[in-house]
């Protein structure tokens, strides 16, 4: 794996071949910059689609919403701080609020990762515009419009980006459709693997 500061990403074809032919990435959140960045050092050529969800395609004004004052203190070495933080940023993560148990398991599996690997991850430009407009592969961008994190904004960037894109669009949910609206949401993704798949 890169260290942290090397944005060359190399391992990034190390994961591609594990044995899957073309597949369909799916990048949340920030997983829309991973996304990204890989188009950004090798193209489209060895997947067969993308699902940007709620995810990070640019930093212009008015497309992120409340994670800039969220964040920071997530990045805390001070554990009692961290965990206050990580509650409150879980809790924004939806309008429809998981249940007990599973929040306290999504902040046990949050509370793994290292407050300064947290660091690393913001601060860094987010000039994707050239990127995806060269994208070939079929793009479905899905966006809960009740989402405080990333912005409904956001997913029409990158709509007006690819002009081929298809978005479906989440009324009165948050920045999860796959956790609030599961059934719709796995169920567009299926049709749409399938589709990339003809």
């Amino acid at each position: 794996m890169a260290p942290p500061g090397d944005h060359s990403y190399a391992w990034v074809p190390e994961v591609l071949q594990i044995g899957l032919k073309k597949p369909v990435l799916v990048g949340w959140s920030y997983g829309g910059r991973v996304m990204n960045d890989y188009l950004t050092h090798y193209g489209d050529g060895a997947i067969a689609g993308l699902n940007y969800v709620d995810a990070t395609s640019t930093a212009k004004p008015g497309t992120l919403g409340m994670g800039g004052k969220l964040t920071p203190p997530m990045t805390s070495e001070d554990l009692a701080t961290n965990i206050e933080a990580t509650k409150k940023f879980l809790v924004a993560c939806f309008k429809i609020q998981p249940s007990a148990e599973d929040m306290a398991t999504m902040l046990g599996f949050n509370m793994l990762v290292p407050a300064k690997l947290r660091g690393f991850l913001g601060g860094r430009p987010a000039d994707y515009d050239g990127v995806l407009t060269k994208i070939k592969v079929p793009v479905l961008v899905t966006q809960g419009r009740e989402d405080l994190l990333v912005l409904v904004p956001m997913s029409e960037h990158t709509l007006s980006l690819v002009n081929h894109a298809k978005g479906s669009f989440y009324d009165g949910v948050g920045h999860a459709p796959f956790y609030e609206a599961a059934d719709r949401y796995n169920a567009e993704l299926a049709t749409f693997v399938r589709a990339t798949a003809r």
